[in-house]
């Protein structure tokens, strides 16, 4: 009989300086708008296993969804930082007027630059999926048959979802993972094999409710 592991990935909430590429530059978000909270916590399993990446972000959007949920249900742990989950490093790009950067030098339609294109002083694409997927290997091993909340960040969603379906890295980037976003990635393990079933991509539960 196989054993299922679910995986809910959340977006980080939008953060305070949009205007300029942050990768991994620490930033806060923008926690302020309730009803989408609310309507994540609706969505969330009771019990899981919560975790962030290292970035504040990240702690920031789970610690607002914990407290939106009904106090019955919250985790009974706090959130634990998987460092592997940062966004990509983003190097040199950091800090740069993002407008402006897609206007002068943009080579790829839904990214900074193609898969395999290294930021100076920084990663890939490829290097973030090769750094993602041994991290949530260990983790599904470890948390197997458990319901498990990943707040972390859109690159790394998409990395997740490229070592999942086996998918080239380009054409995982053409996955749309807005802020706040629910993307489901459900893991069977029978006998000596492994698959990955996905259950939604950019799942926005507030916009059901509010008729967007």
């Amino acid at each position: 009989m196989a054993r299922e592991t679910h995986w809910w990935w959340i977006r980080h909430a939008p953060v305070t300086e949009h205007a300029r590429i942050y990768g991994q530059r620490d930033v806060d978000s923008d926690v302020t708008n309730a009803e989408v909270f609310r309507a994540l916590a609706a969505e969330l399993p009771a019990n899981a296993v919560w975790l962030t990446s290292n970035l504040t972000r990240t702690v920031q959007t789970a610690d607002a969804i914990i407290t939106a949920i009904d106090e019955r249900h919250r985790p009974r742990q706090k959130p634990f930082a998987v460092p592997e989950f940062a966004e990509q490093h983003l190097g040199d790009w950091q800090g740069l007027d993002r407008e402006e950067f897609y206007r002068t030098r943009r080579k790829a339609p839904f990214w900074f630059g193609p898969a395999d294109e290294r930021a100076p002083g920084g990663e890939s694409f490829n290097d973030l999926i090769a750094r993602v997927r041994p991290a949530i290997e260990r983790i599904t091993r470890e948390y197997a048959g458990r319901d498990i909340v990943a707040v972390t960040h859109g690159g790394t969603i998409k990395a997740m979802l490229s070592s999942a379906l086996e998918l080239s890295p380009d054409r995982a980037l053409a996955f749309s993972i807005d802020n706040c976003s629910i993307t489901r990635a459900d893991h069977f393990r029978a006998d000596d094999s492994d698959y990955w079933r996905i259950g939604t991509v950019n799942h926005r539960p507030w916009a059901a409710r509010s008729g967007d």
